[in-house]
């Protein structure tokens, strides 16, 4: 895995997140919002995304149709459900939990030295 590789784990979320303050988007779009979110940090490998996508459709979190891409392709959009959207809750409040005792060991504050 490359340095600008997303990790599994949190491909999951960073979808979950797009897709709700986004709303519906194709696969395409995904990858490309959440490099920009990432400030071109990350880049999405396709076949890391479609395996994501298809697990999340697969745990009911989201569901897709097939629609038209602004350069009037068929294309698969992506959008969340009901399900998806508590999944966001709790993933959201899991990894920021861990986000924040990772930064503990990361930059130790001064009475832990």
């Amino acid at each position: 895995m490359g340095e600008n590789d997303v990790w599994q784990g949190t491909l999951a979320l960073m979808v979950l997140k797009t897709l709700e303050s986004m709303g519906p988007l194709h696969g395409y779009g995904i990858a490309r919002r959440i490099e920009q979110v990432s400030g071109d940090q990350l880049i999405v490998q396709y076949g890391t995304l479609y395996p994501a996508l298809l697990r999340l459709e697969q745990e009911g979190y989201i569901s897709s149709e097939w629609g038209t891409s602004e350069n009037h392709r068929r294309a698969r959009f992506y959008k969340l459900t009901r399900a998806g959207r508590r999944q966001v809750q709790r993933e959201s409040q899991r990894w920021g939990k861990a986000a924040a005792i990772l930064n503990r060991f990361v930059s130790p504050s001064e009475e832990l030295l």
